[in-house]
């Protein structure tokens, strides 16, 4: 996996992905940024709401789960020195769906968390990293 990270002007740069995606990411004024984007530690988080997501509907799809919805809510905490790494994360899934199966939404994290997603499992090299879910009716 390559990716290019390309300096605009004070802390602003354009991100691009191997596959051809592209976006900005900004720093708060206070740093000379123009809150043009998300910052790199956001992203970071939200990288990981993507993988384990994905992860999670993968499985519950493949269980013939009939979601219609699925949010992962992230709660991060950061060191208060640098590095100011994550020493905390908590993600809240909210899956809605038809006659689901809470087995199968316990599994489905479970499984993400400890064997599929990458970025919670890397993540959780340094934070502590837990989950939780509420099922809705659709």
């Amino acid at each position: 996996m390559k990716a290019r990270v390309k300096w605009i002007e004070g802390v602003a740069m354009m991100a691009e992905s191997e596959s051809g995606h592209a976006l900005v990411m900004d720093g708060p004024p206070e740093f000379g940024g123009r809150n043009l984007g998300v910052r790199p530690m956001e992203m970071l988080l939200l990288g990981m709401g993507g993988c384990t997501q994905f992860d999670v509907m993968l499985i519950l799809t493949r269980a013939r789960q009939q979601v219609s919805d699925c949010v992962v809510e992230l709660e991060a905490e950061r060191a208060e020195s640098d590095p100011k790494i994550f020493t905390r994360i908590h993600a809240h899934f909210i899956v809605t769906g038809h006659d689901l199966s809470e087995r199968h939404v316990e599994r489905a994290i479970k499984l993400s968390a400890e064997k599929y997603c990458s970025a919670s499992i890397m993540l959780g090299a340094s934070a502590a990293v837990t989950h939780d879910f509420e099922i809705r009716p659709a």
